[in-house]
C-alpha cells in the first residue's frame, strides 16, 4: 500500500503564508460548498416514494388500494419545478387530496421531539397512527427534496430549512400534512411531548403549536392526553404542570378540550428501557418491590391456614382408626 503524501499542517506554515491563504481558501469553500444549510435531495426520490405508496396502500392498508401513486407522485412533484425558497403549504393541496384517507378514531398521537420514539410505539399503525404513518406522511418521512436555485433539476448537494427561508419545500410539505392530520383526527387525542428537551417539552413557535392545535375540531373530539417522556440518563427539564407544558395545558382549557397530563406513561416507558435495561431510570419503583417482598409472606400465611385444617382432619383420622 502507498503511504499517502502527507499535507503540512496549519502550524508548519509561515505566518505570513497563512494571512494569505485562509481568505482565498474560505471563498473557494464557499463557493464548492453548499448553498443552503439542509440536507440534499434524497437519492431515488421518485422510487423510494412509489415504492412506499405501493406498499402502504397494497400490505398495510388494503383499503386503500384504489389509491393511484404514480398520480399522486405527479401532484407531489409539482414543487420541483419551483423556487425552493418559494414553496407553500398550499402547493401541496392536490397532493393531500389524492393521498388522504380517515384516520382510526382513538389513534392520533401528536408529538414534538421525539420522533423516533413515537414511530416505534406507534409499531407501524397497530397501536397508534401519528402523521408520519398516515399515506401523505409516509411517503416523505425522513426524506429531503428540493430544486437547484438557478437551474432545472433537482438539489442533491443541500436543501433550505427555516434558517434558510420559510416557504421551503420540506416544511411547508409538513405544515399542510399536519393541518390535514389535526383535522381528521376524532375521539380521545394523544400527544407526546419531550419533558428532556432544553428549550422546553412545547415549542411555543413548532408545528404542533403553529399547524396542529389550532386545527383541532372541536365536536369531534372527546378529550386530550398529554404524555411527557423524559429521555433515560438526561435531566427531567419540564413536566406536567410546568413550563412550557403549563402554556399548553392553559391553552387546551382556554379552547375548551378537556384534557390531563401523565408523566412518563409507563407504557411508552418500558419501552426506552428496552435499550436501557440497567440504568438507573428504568429500576422497579419502590411499590413494585414492596409488592414484590410481601407477596412469599402472604402466600406462606395462606398456605399455613389451609394446613393446619388439614393436619388436624389427619390426626383425627388416625386417632379413629386406633
Amino acid at each position: 500500500m502507498a503511504v499517502p503524501e502527507r499535507v503540512p499542517s496549519r502550524r508548519q506554515l509561515p505566518r505570513r503564508l497563512l494571512l494569505l491563504l485562509l481568505p482565498l481558501a474560505a471563498g473557494v469553500g464557499r463557493a464548492g460548498g453548499a448553498r443552503w444549510s439542509g440536507e440534499g435531495t434524497s437519492p431515488h426520490l421518485q422510487s423510494i416514494f412509489l415504492g412506499r405508496c405501493a406498499e402502504y396502500s397494497a400490505l398495510l392498508r388494503p383499503e386503500l388500494r384504489d389509491k393511484n401513486c404514480t398520480a399522486i407522485w405527479e401532484a407531489f412533484k409539482v414543487v420541483l419545478d419551483k423556487d425552493p425558497c418559494s414553496v407553500l403549504p398550499s402547493d401541496y393541496d392536490l397532493f393531500i387530496n389524492l393521498s388522504r384517507h380517515s384516520i382510526p378514531r382513538d389513534k392520533s398521537l401528536f408529538w414534538e421531539n421525539n420522533h423516533l420514539l413515537v414511530t416505534s410505539y406507534a409499531e407501524n399503525t397497530r397501536r397508534f397512527m401519528p402523521v408520519c404513518d398516515v399515506l401523505y406522511g409516509r411517503v416523505g418521512d425522513f426524506l429531503s427534496w428540493c430544486r437547484q436555485k438557478n437551474a432545472s433539476g433537482l438539489d442533491y448537494q443541500s436543501c433550505p430549512t427555516s434558517e434558510d427561508c420559510e416557504n421551503n419545500p420540506v416544511d411547508s410539505f409538513w405544515k399542510r400534512a399536519s393541518m390535514q392530520y389535526s383535522t381528521d383526527s376524532s375521539g380521545v387525542i394523544y400527544v407526546m411531548l419531550n419533558g428532556s428537551e432544553p428549550e422546553g417539552a412545547y415549542p411555543i413557535n413548532g408545528f404542533f403549536a403553529d399547524y396542529e392545535v389550532p386545527y383541532f375540531q372541536k365536536d369531534k373530539i372527546t378529550r386530550i392526553e398529554i404524555w411527557v417522556m423524559h429521555d433515560i440518563g438526561r435531566p427531567n427539564v419540564e413536566s406536567c404542570g410546568e413550563g412550557s407544558v403549563k402554556i399548553l395545558e392553559a391553552r387546551l382549557k382556554e379552547m375548551g378540550f378537556q384534557y390531563s397530563c401523565v408523566d412518563d406513561y409507563r407504557p411508552v416507558k418500558l419501552l426506552q428501557c428496552v435499550d436501557h435495561s440497567t440504568h438507573p431510570d428504568c429500576a422497579l419503583n419502590s411499590a413494585a418491590v414492596s409488592t414484590h417482598r410481601e407477596a412469599p409472606s402472604y402466600y406462606a400465611k395462606q398456605s399455613v391456614s389451609h394446613i393446619i385444617p388439614l393436619l388436624l382432619a389427619l390426626a383425627s383420622g388416625t386417632q379413629m382408626k386406633l
